[in-house]
């Protein structure tokens, strides 16, 4: 009896993802990670964490995957199995003899994050800083692996409170070409007979974007906005996030809408210690188009939505402001909706070789800004407890500051992440960004600075 062959599964790279490929090409990668800082009470050894990552990686297909073009005429690229897969070949570790301050910490991470991953292996490496009072943890991935909600749930699928899911055989084999050019066939059959969808989608994303042609028009020069270098500097804010929440229910808005108060007053700070007034600043805020994820399935899925804040020094009246912008916004879009349109535009560009000489020229956004909601409690790794969670993004082109936040375990942490050759008053803007909070914090305009 002739037992009939499982067909291989075929993985393909989504459209956003491709979007990405397409942006990897600037002078910083695009890359995001996380630093995860443990309790110094008891750090991990070197050997627990390569067995952890050895027992669990297993479990986020992905992350054992590399990405390969497909011959002609059989469709987007594929994720395949890394038969050469090796923990040894991902995990670094770092042993130092004394304490890691802070700063030194995030020296290395930005290093990390700013070198480009190698593509001929799984897209993602993990640096182990093994030293007295202070053990972390610094995972990076490339972006065309997941978005930020995707890195969220592989990271649960290290921890110790994650599920314990089901590890497929390893390696599967590639699909042949066959395979390839039907799925690719059914994929464009597909894609003709939801075009009607498509338009509405694009429609919508148009919306998302905030795009009328009233409102074409460029932003407001900043000295903050000029072609970057391949380096950046982290700092780090952390607020109790209960008080944000308070905050945020007391306006109507959500803890985003206070979070973006709170930058824009320190941009404006900023900009005007450098004896510059715009009238408005625009933020780029990322729309995921997942609530969850699926370790199957993370890639990206995600749009953008830029929010314009009129330069108003009054904290209370700029996040009522911002509540009235946000909250109008997400009664008139399909979310993430965006990814059709801007997708679009920016693998164009880049087939025309223009996209370089768009970013770091472009005059659409001031700066980014992605906030992420986290575990509510604190993870732990082989039994010892995540004490910090500090997410990191690496954005290419112009925009001299984006910051990257996250809820976790209790706490808000806004990471601020910069060129150093363009924000050079980094720790004034870190400190503007602290007081904005507490300017927020404060009901009563008496005892605000």
């Amino acid at each position: 009896m002739i037992q009939a062959q499982v067909p291989v599964a075929i993985e393909r790279a989504g459209p956003m993802d491709l979007t990405v490929l397409a942006t990897d090409h600037a002078s910083i990668p695009m890359q995001i990670g996380a630093i995860l800082l443990f309790d110094s009470a008891a750090a991990p050894t070197p050997a627990s964490i390569q067995a952890l990552l050895v027992e669990r990686i297993p479990r986020i297909p992905r992350f054992r995957q590399v990405l390969r073009r497909t011959p002609f005429g059989c469709g987007r690229p594929i994720w395949v199995d890394d038969p050469e897969f090796s923990i040894d070949r991902h995990l670094a570790v770092l042993v130092r003899s004394k304490p890691v301050a802070e700063q030194e910490l995030f020296l290395l991470a930005t290093d990390l994050l700013c070198v480009p991953l190698a593509r001929d292996r799984p897209l993602w490496r993990a640096v182990l800083v093994h030293a007295p009072g202070r053990c972390s943890l610094i995972v990076i991935v490339h972006h065309v692996l997941t978005d930020g909600v995707g890195g969220l749930v592989a990271l649960s699928a290290l921890t110790d409170e994650g599920p314990v899911s089901a590890v497929r055989g390893f390696p599967q084999p590639p699909p042949d070409g066959w395979a390839l050019a039907a799925d690719a066939t059914g994929e464009r059959l597909r894609a003709i007979r939801t075009l009607p969808t498509a338009f509405q989608r694009v429609a919508s994303g148009l919306r998302e974007l905030g795009f009328s042609w009233a409102s074409v028009r460029p932003i407001e020069r900043t000295s903050l906005n000029r072609p970057t270098s391949p380096r950046r500097r982290i700092t780090r804010v952390e607020v109790d996030l209960a008080e944000i929440v308070a905050i945020a229910r007391h306006a109507d808005g959500t803890v985003n809408d206070v979070v973006l108060a709170a930058l824009t007053g320190a941009l404006l700070d900023l900009l005007r210690a450098r004896g510059e007034r715009p009238r408005q600043l625009v933020i780029s805020v990322p729309i995921a188009g997942r609530r969850g994820g699926d370790l199957r399935r993370l890639g990206n899925d995600t749009g953008v939505r830029p929010i314009a804040v009129a330069a108003i020094d009054d904290d209370s009246t700029r996040l009522t402001d911002i509540v009235a912008v946000t909250s109008a916004a997400k009664r008139t879009t399909v979310r993430a909706s965006s990814a059709a349109p801007l997708g679009g535009t920016f693998r164009l560009l880049h087939r025309l070789g223009l996209f370089q000489a768009f970013i770091d020229h472009q005059r659409l956004v001031h700066t980014f800004e992605t906030n992420l909601r986290g575990p509510g409690t604190a993870l732990h790794l082989a039994g010892h407890r995540v004490a910090t969670l500090v997410p990191l993004v690496a954005t290419p082109g112009n925009v001299g500051v984006t910051f990257a936040v996250l809820s976790y375990a209790g706490s808000l942490g806004v990471t601020v992440i910069a060129d150093p050759d363009i924000v050079t008053d980094q720790d004034a803007l870190t400190a503007a960004l602290t007081a904005r909070f507490e300017r927020l914090r404060q009901p009563d305009p008496s005892v605000r600075r």
